[in-house]
């Protein structure tokens, strides 16, 4: 692992020193690796070690003669500072070579060694908790300024955090992390802390800061320290839209643990488990995971992946972009905002010969035929689709392919997922709901077998109870799911057999097969106390 992760940081720092080559081609500015340089001799006598930290500027090499000045800069030193220091140094020829920050950085650890600086942990705040957000962006203004993406990081990191938001507003700049699938503000900062904040990302994830209309997105890396004490490198997404006072940046972190990708980890109960194992042992075939954005598909996605990883198959996965690295698997880049498409890529690995191939995601028609003609060519293809459940994603797919017989034994199983809150089994509290409430649970059960319904004559329910431990009441997320089995009776929908093509009369066929539907699954759920009904409401 610690090899692999000099290996990640490598290729981190060789992206990071072409995007700056390409930076200086186009500001006009000679560019230099810093680390041809090896430990030259440091230069004191012209700059303070705050004058180097403010202006991200640093002498680089000692002069060869007393007329003869040369610093290091990035793209986030000021341009009066280029004057400033021409002009105190006039008598001099001054020359100004373009670093990566990466270089700035490791330059700068020899002229200030690193000393134990101990910030106070990042809290979240609940709703209206200004106190707690002020204490935070109290923490935030005591944070070097080119340490303070780092430390949103570290942080976000340590709370399980998903995302990072950074909202610029008028008068200051929102940070929040999604925790658990909520959003929680942790700090406001000052539009001076955010562009040193905004160039760090962009210097990092190949991405501008100057005024654009586009949206745009990037990757990044960052080495995190886990529980354990042992190093680990975070993948990221970085995704930024403009505002009216900025550009929105959101940073999105993928902090995937092998080990955790099990399909035990997935909660499916056991009829579903034995769906999903049937369905996977076969050797062709389409499986498709759906839901929104920040629904766990991946992570399922991934699972499965993790299950038929085998020195027997031949595994190779299209992603766009690759989250997380498996061993053993061909993971294929798909840079779709530079003009690649899912379509073409999968039509190149065909020919690869693969026995699985994991498609990330469906969006257009192209993509929707070819996976579908690989997985009645002798390939199981795995991908995901936005729908909101699996009735929804079959009709969708017919949309888009057509009512055609050929097809209609492509598509294995589709299903359908959300993520809730789960409750803290030590921060929870029973309670009988009133009677509007009790009537709509024995609504959506209706139906179901009995051996599969509680007992709705004494309903108990669950609610988060405030702790000191826990704010919120509630620990990790819970995953909500149905799964349709395309069965000869749902084929009759792609074979343009049946009366009516709609998610409805489809939902309705896959129920009478037995499929428990995502609401259901979040009623029962919330029954045994594994979230509350706000929760599955909110999701669903």
């Amino acid at each position: 692992m610690a090899n692999n992760n000099v290996e990640i940081a490598a290729r981190m720092r060789e992206q990071e020193e072409k995007n700056t080559k390409r930076r200086a081609q186009l500001l006009g500015l000679n560019y230099l690796d810093s680390r041809t340089l090896g430990d030259f001799p440091l230069v004191t006598d012209y700059l303070s070690n705050k004058e180097m930290y403010d202006g991200y500027v640093v002498p680089l090499t000692a002069p060869s003669d007393e007329h003869n000045l040369t610093f290091g800069i990035t793209i986030n030193t000021p341009q009066p500072l280029l004057r400033q220091i021409r002009q105190r140094y006039q008598d001099n020829n001054v020359e100004f070579y373009l670093i990566s920050n990466a270089g700035f950085r490791d330059i700068m650890l020899r002229y200030d060694p690193p000393k134990k600086v101990i910030y106070e942990n990042v809290k979240i705040a609940k709703e209206g908790d200004s106190d707690t957000i002020a204490a935070v962006s109290k923490t935030l203004d005591t944070v070097r300024s080119d340490d303070i993406l780092n430390y949103l990081i570290e942080q976000a990191y340590k709370l399980g955090a998903s995302d990072i938001h950074i909202e610029p507003q008028r008068e200051a700049v929102r940070v929040r992390f999604r925790v658990d699938g909520a959003l929680h503000p942790v700090a406001n900062v000052t539009h001076d802390k955010y562009r040193v904040l905004l160039a760090s990302i962009a210097s990092r994830a190949n991405i501008s800061t100057a005024a654009t209309r586009e949206a745009q997105t990037g990757h990044m890396t960052q080495q995190v320290t886990k529980a354990d004490g042992q190093a680990d490198i975070l993948n990221m997404r970085i995704e930024t839209v403009p505002t009216v006072y900025g550009q929105d940046a959101v940073v999105r972190l993928f902090n995937f643990d092998v080990s955790l990708l099990n399909l035990d980890n997935l909660g499916l109960n056991a009829v579903e488990r034995q769906e999903v194992d049937h369905i996977i042992s076969h050797p062709h075939g389409m499986l498709l995971v759906v839901g929104p954005t920040g629904s766990g598909k991946s992570t399922t996605l991934y699972s499965i992946v993790n299950a038929l990883n085998s020195p027997a198959r031949k595994i190779l996965t299209l992603e766009d972009p690759v989250e997380f690295s498996i061993g053993g698997v061909s993971q294929i880049p798909v840079a779709t905002a530079a003009g690649d498409s899912f379509a073409e890529k999968l039509r190149a690995v065909l020919r690869l010969d693969p026995d699985v191939i994991m498609v990330g995601e469906i969006r257009d028609n192209d993509t929707a035929r070819t996976a579908i003609q690989a997985s009645i060519t002798g390939h199981l293809v795995l991908s995901t689709f936005h729908a909101n459940d699996a009735a929804s994603a079959l009709s969708r797919m017919i949309d888009m392919i057509g009512v055609n017989p050929i097809f209609s034994s492509a598509i294995r199983l589709i299903i359908g997922q959300r993520l809730v809150r789960r409750l803290d089994k030590d921060a929870r509290e029973a309670y009988t709901p009133d009677e509007a409430t009790t009537t709509w649970i024995r609504e959506v059960l209706k139906g179901l077998p009995p051996s599969e319904t509680p007992d709705l004559n004494n309903i108990t329910l669950y609610k988060p109870v405030i702790t000191e431990e826990n704010p919120f009441g509630y620990k990790g997320r819970l995953m909500l799911l149905e799964q349709m089995v395309v069965t000869e009776e749902i084929q009759k929908f792609l074979r343009g057999e049946a009366k009516d093509v709609n998610a409805e009369a489809i939902t309705a066929v896959a129920k009478k097969q037995g499929m428990l539907s995502l609401l259901q699954d979040g009623v029962l759920k919330a029954l045994r106390g594994e979230t509350t009904l706000e929760e599955v409401n909110r999701v669903i």
